[in-house]
């Protein structure tokens, strides 16, 4: 189904919607065809109250393999309200729940109100606050509101990784100046519209870099022959790896495992030689 080479070595996929309605036909050869491109661990994406808990209890099936987030996306923030507030407070406590998310801004569709997405997005980082874990966050055609309330917050907070970075180099280094993370994905893959991550790619550090697939979505375009399905997964990460790694000084292998150091660290994931 894909043409894509493994990892050279185990690499973390920090985001794949793997919940997803377009993974129950198949979702037992989706993992193992990641384990064969050698993704050692994927971080499961809770877009909202269901899908969170579905990832919870995928983390709890197979802990060594699966993580979870639990959050509300910024396109679902009408649904945040007191019983949603009870609920991500109750499953944010799981030791499942690697970071709080997926949470923030998107200003570019505008499907829930922009006063919705705000005040349900500083609400995700007052339980971050609380329960003292990493924010998993969404940004898109938001970004003077988004760093505004990051700046009001960010000395409380512990890790921040800004998923899907896709935006400017100069909103890169208004979040690097903030210490947080960068996640990329096979948007940086995307001839039409990704080539300015590939000089993006250049100045996030190596310690801040991490990479993801946002399965089901942004299938990389580089891949050759392209695939027939549209649906991406995370054993095209490599892909990825490999499209940063020829942007970038380092080799293949040393941001392999720098990635994937950074996100044990991250996450606090467990000891992946057990997978």
């Amino acid at each position: 189904m894909f043409n894509v080479s493994p990892a050279i070595k185990p690499v973390i996929d920090i985001g794949a919607n793997l919940t997803h309605e377009s993974f129950h036909v198949d979702f037992d050869q989706c993992v193992l065809r990641a384990k064969q491109a050698n993704v050692a661990h994927m971080i499961v994406t809770g877009s909202d109250l269901d899908q969170s808990q579905k990832a919870i209890e995928l983390a709890r099936r197979h802990p060594t393999l699966f993580s979870a987030t639990a959050g509300i996306h910024p396109h679902y923030a009408e649904q945040f309200n007191d019983n949603a507030s009870s609920a991500l407070t109750t499953m944010i406590a799981a030791p499942e729940v690697a970071a709080v998310g997926e949470t923030g801004l998107d200003f570019f569709r505008d499907i829930s109100p922009r006063e919705k997405q705000q005040s349900s997005f500083i609400a995700h980082i007052e339980l971050a606050k609380k329960f003292r874990k990493p924010l998993f966050l969404h940004q898109r055609d938001a970004h003077q509101t988004f760093l505004a309330i990051l700046k009001e917050h960010r000395s409380e907070l512990e890790k921040i990784v800004i998923h899907c970075f896709t935006d400017t180099a100069e909103a890169l280094q208004d979040y690097l100046e903030l210490d947080c993370h960068i996640g990329i994905t096979g948007w940086i893959c995307d001839e039409r519209r990704g080539t300015h991550l590939l000089h993006c790619v250049k100045s996030i550090p190596l310690n801040r870099l991490m990479i993801e697939t946002d399965a089901p979505y942004l299938m990389p375009r580089s891949i050759l022959p392209k695939p027939k399905t549209r649906r991406n997964e995370p054993c095209t990460l490599p892909e990825v790896l490999r499209t940063i790694s020829a942007a970038r000084p380092e080799s293949e292998l040393e941001i392999a495992q720098q990635t994937t150091q950074n996100a044990v660290e991250f996450f606090q994931l467990p000891n992946l030689t057990q997978n």
